[in-house]
């Protein structure tokens, strides 16, 4: 990864405790493409941004965007950096992530697609 989002990391035990699920089931969300996970940090462990999930789980609006951007052959620490890049045309916030949270979704699918050219 050529940089490092300004963002809050949770390892997967992590993310386990915070939602209340067993850890098979953050490693099958990652499995089906849910979430995206890379490997940060002294120990190199998997760690999720915390801004792709809520209290409920990952956000549901994600998994498409992550498909569309790996078909478009980004690997996994490629995604997630696209997904923090600042972009101040996006309605709704100034990264993909933030327009995802604020609703703008489809406009967020359409620039992945644009990208994944």
């Amino acid at each position: 990864m050529t940089s490092t989002p300004e963002t809050t990391w949770l390892t997967l035990p992590d993310l386990a405790e915070r939602l209340g699920v067993r850890i098979t089931d953050v490693r099958r969300w990652i499995d089906e493409r849910q979430l995206v996970a890379v490997r940060r940090g002294e120990r190199n462990a998997l760690s999720v941004p915390a801004d792709f999930v809520d209290e409920h789980g990952p956000l549901p609006d994600l998994a498409g965007t992550f498909t569309v951007l790996a078909d478009g052959r980004f690997g996994d620490d490629e995604i997630v950096e696209w997904m923090f890049a600042t972009d101040e045309t996006l309605p709704g916030g100034s990264t993909p992530i933030a327009a995802i949270r604020a609703g703008f979704k489809t406009e967020v699918r359409r620039r992945a697609m644009e990208e994944a050219l």
